[in-house]
């Protein structure tokens, strides 16, 4: 269990008492990175979540939680619950907080992880921003899931990104600009900005196929970009042997409902945008069918094959 700090909630925003009382409020820049993956919007193939899982201990210490009941959409996301003969047991409790954590080498740093907030992003932001102040946080790093038109047999692709080009430690393969629904994680990073802190973060691209089940290669990929960013000693062993167990059922499926031509064609759009030849991963060829209609042929497949599955 996760070990609760007696400090819990900011007293936003007064930030200067909070420097004062708590253990481990820091100098600004001296603190620990702060991490948040959040469940939602960037959420393709639950990559987000599992990610942080994988970087939760169980022990870490919260020092903020967020007021779940004024951010939380109950009807839209309803939480789990389990129904045991004649009563109900093991109610999943929505949770929205910032713990502290050690990687196995004993390096801090601090996760902000749970469900992304359905209301109160300007609040919420205002909360995280007194939390990077009172610790002396130098770097908020996020991290993302898209739905694009990739192939599972391919390597992630990751799109970096920053609230200064000095933060984007690597070079994206494709240079679009769009105009896309927000989220609270871009938002946040972006106040962030406004308000002189560095940000970055990084989205790995889900195939579109698997955008709505787990999908662990893209939360390795994440972990990998953290990981090397960071230098953090995070122990991903099993997620490589769920890694592994997915793609073999995926390609199962895939062989059973005849899906080789269609995996060929994502392959061969894949490989040309990586040589340069096309100008994004959804553009439609004269010789190739677009990522969504791929896309599209794969999930209607792999529905059949999940109802035939739960038959």
């Amino acid at each position: 269990m996760r070990r609760r700090a007696e400090w819990l909630t900011v007293q936003w925003p007064k930030r200067r008492d909070l420097n004062q009382r708590h253990p481990h409020a820091a100098a600004p820049g001296e603190g620990p990175v702060l991490i948040h993956a959040l469940d939602g919007f960037l959420g393709a193939g639950s990559a987000t979540r599992i990610a942080a899982e994988a970087l939760h201990s169980g022990e870490g210490e919260v020092l903020h939680s967020f007021d779940i009941e004024t951010m939380y959409d109950y009807r839209a996301r309803r939480p789990l619950v389990r129904f045991s003969q004649d009563r109900y047991l093991d109610y999943t409790e929505p949770r929205l907080e910032i713990v502290l954590e050690h990687d196995q080498a004993g390096r801090p740093f601090l996760l902000l992880a749970g469900p992304e907030p359905d209301f109160g992003w300007e609040r919420f932001a205002a909360e995280t921003r007194d939390v990077i102040e009172t610790f002396g946080v130098p770097l908020t790093l996020g991290l993302g899931a898209v739905p694009m038109g990739v192939p599972h047999t391919r390597p992630s692709l990751i799109t970096a990104h920053g609230t200064r080009p000095e933060l984007v430690d690597r070079t994206n393969l494709w240079s679009a600009e769009i105009t896309v629904p927000s989220s609270a994680q871009s938002m946040l990073e972006y106040r962030l900005g406004t308000w002189g802190h560095d940000a970055a973060g990084y989205v790995v691209h889900v195939p579109h196929y698997l955008a709505q089940v787990e999908f662990p290669s893209a939360a390795l990929a994440l972990l990998d970009a953290v990981v090397e960013r960071l230098d953090l000693k995070v122990d991903t062993s099993s997620l490589q042997a769920k890694q592994e167990s997915a793609l073999v059922e995926i390609e199962q499926q895939i062989s059973a409902q005849d899906g080789g031509a269609l995996l060929a064609g994502l392959e061969e759009q894949y490989d040309a945008f990586s040589r340069g030849a096309a100008q994004s991963l959804l553009a439609s060829d004269e010789e190739l069918p677009s990522g969504d209609e791929l896309a599209g042929q794969f999930e209607e497949f792999l529905a059949r094959q999940r109802k035939d599955d739960d038959s």
